[in-house]
């Protein structure tokens, strides 16, 4: 599955129009669901809209070089440049280890202004699909309760059936 859930992509809209960013990283792009959901804000108030993206196949089949402004091919779990206004997980944070996980947020907090985690908190086993390895849930079962015990800076959470969708407020 290389698109993540639907639910919570106008609510991500939402808060970047009320905190006015201008600049979005898309990590996981996948198919630019995020970027189809922002595309009207994208062409009208930001300044740069990039995405990290680690199964490079997805770029061309997906077309993103003509969606985002730059397109990097890297595992989050190696990238250090959060230095944007927004950065977005939308069904990131599943695809690696809790303590993974953790340390991808310990740096976003310290670049970024704002986070956006969207991720299943229902028991949600995946496997590899369309010969992507990334695609498998290394932790299938992260719970609201359990979101909004490990990562901080939390201010606000959406629940819908399958996804959690967490805001996140840093002092940067």
């Amino acid at each position: 599955m290389s698109g993540s859930h639907p639910d919570g992509k106008l609510d991500t809209l939402k808060f970047a129009v009320d905190n006015n960013v201008k600049t979005i990283l898309d990590v996981g792009a996948g198919k630019g669901m995020y970027y189809d959901a922002l595309e009207y804000y994208a062409h009208k108030r930001l300044h740069q809209f990039d995405a990290l993206e680690v199964w490079e196949p997805y770029i061309k089949k997906y077309d993103l070089l003509s969606k985002y402004d730059n397109v990097y091919i890297e595992d989050v779990r190696a990238w250090d440049n959060f230095n944007y206004d927004l950065v977005i997980l939308g069904d990131v944070l599943e695809h690696m280890t809790k303590e993974e996980a953790i340390e991808v947020w310990s740096r976003i907090c310290k670049q970024a202004k704002y986070a956006v985690i969207s991720i299943p908190i229902i028991h949600y086993p995946q496997g590899e699909s369309e010969g992507n390895p990334y695609q498998v849930h290394v932790k299938e079962d992260w719970t609201t309760k359990e979101v909004l015990e490990t990562f901080d800076h939390i201010v606000d959470h959406i629940e819908y059936k399958v996804v959690g969708v967490f805001f996140a407020q840093f002092n940067n």
